[in-house]
């Protein structure tokens, strides 16, 4: 019997929440349920809490067992729910002998060890990815920079890299499982390998695994900081077909005081230059970039910076994030525009992008790429793109399509004779 899981936040939640899924089995946990949660900014923490109230009135006589970086950094938010059974940090949640101590009702009910103290990052042997038609694959955790907005590295702790013969050990298997596109995860995915023996960079791990897991068919990274993006990793955009022409930016905001405020290690010149550096070498790429607004002291001038930012960097999918303060980090403590600003701002610039996004599907229409099909009739193109088709399709098979037309938000495509 599986284990329910409910994952909130990002991927590399996702890719644990099934490493969850295993070790939970394992040690045979049942009548449970394991919430996975997220800490990136206050609404992810509440969403988490109102879930658990919820889950607890639908399933009273279930456990609920919290995890993750929200249950990391706070754990005494969580211990404090009537609701909550246990609360295991974001170590502890891969480990076998978490579910079973608790399985027999000897664990304690709070087990949150200091994040910081770990120094290695084992690899998680998943081979199932329920109802998807892609897998994840972690490759690094935790993160050394201190970003003056962010929790995570309190809930993920310092950076960790899994070592590359595990990284291809893992794609092997999850190819011979039938899954053909792989996402490579992590929470600061360019600093992989710092931590290794020779130093080897992500570029190299993504031309090893290319090399030495032919069956791959397709490879995407997650979000990436564009500034640690190595000469291999560059090499292998130009000339590695099989690495999927999508980059997901971590870039923040457009505008350059707010960068330095941000802590953050680019300028927005940097930004524009990847960008226009990348789609010189793959004219097909399309950037996705992480943003926020109503930082502390963003003025409507530094807002309109990260305005034209979508178009001169040329990004057309944004995931847009109104700033809320996170306790404990410097950002909290400058001077707050309030949640109305954020978010009327992030409305304008959430527009933005979709017209962007827009724009870009319409110049498609007519052209053909590959989709890989997640469920019938629905999947997504090489740079990313949601793809609705005509007719029955097989989830996990990969389809030369014609692009037809556009609907809202998606592309509507035929296949190819």
């Amino acid at each position: 019997m599986a284990i329910d899981v409910v994952t909130f936040g990002c991927r590399l939640n996702a890719y644990e929440s099934e490493a969850i899924k295993a070790r939970a089995g394992e040690a045979q946990l049942q009548n449970a349920v394991v919430v996975n949660t997220c800490a990136v900014t206050a609404e992810a923490v509440r969403q988490s809490r109102q879930a658990i109230r919820k889950l607890k009135r639908e399933r009273p006589g279930t456990r609920i067992i919290v995890t993750g970086c929200a249950a990391q950094t706070e754990p005494e938010t969580y211990a404090a729910m009537p609701e909550v059974d246990a609360v295991l940090g974001n170590q502890e949640k891969l480990q076998a002998t978490a579910y079973a101590d608790f399985g027999l009702g000897t664990a304690e009910r709070v087990r949150v060890n200091d994040i910081m103290s770990v120094t290695e990052t084992a690899p998680q042997m998943v081979d199932h990815f329920e109802g998807r038609a892609r897998a994840f694959l972690q490759v690094q955790n935790g993160c050394d920079h201190r970003c003056t907005f962010c929790i995570i590295p309190y809930g993920r702790g310092n950076s960790r890299s899994v070592p590359m013969g595990s990284v291809v050990e893992e794609a092997r298997r999850l190819t011979q499982n039938g899954f053909a596109e792989i996402v490579l995860t992590g929470v600061d995915l360019t600093s992989y390998g710092a931590d290794l023996p020779g130093t080897p960079s992500l570029g190299q791990l993504v031309a090893k695994l290319l090399k030495l897991v032919p069956a791959l068919k397709r490879l995407r990274l997650s979000s990436i900081d564009s500034i640690e993006a190595d000469p291999a990793l560059m090499r292998a955009i130009a000339e590695e077909e099989r690495l999927m022409p999508h980059f997901h930016l971590s870039a923040q905001s457009g505008d350059d005081l707010i960068l330095k405020r941000m802590k953050r290690r680019h300028s927005r010149a940097d930004t524009i230059a990847f960008c226009e550096t990348v789609r010189r070498l793959r004219p097909d790429v399309a950037f996705g970039a992480d943003l926020i607004t109503g930082f502390p002291t963003e003025s409507e001038a530094m807002f309109e910076n990260s305005l034209k930012l979508v178009d001169d960097a040329g990004l057309t999918q944004l995931h847009v994030f109104p700033f809320s303060p996170r306790i404990g980090t410097p950002a909290a403590r400058m001077p707050q525009l309030g949640a109305a600003i954020a978010k009327a701002r992030g409305a304008r610039l959430r527009a933005k992008g979709e017209a962007a996004l827009e724009a870009r599907f319409r110049t498609m229409i007519g052209r053909q790429c590959s989709v890989l099909v997640e469920k019938s009739g629905f999947g997504h193109s090489e740079c990313f793109a949601p793809v609705r088709l005509e007719g029955a399709a097989v989830p996990g098979s990969i389809l030369p399509v014609t692009i037809t037309g556009v609907e809202a938000g998606h592309l509507t495509a035929r296949q190819a004779a």
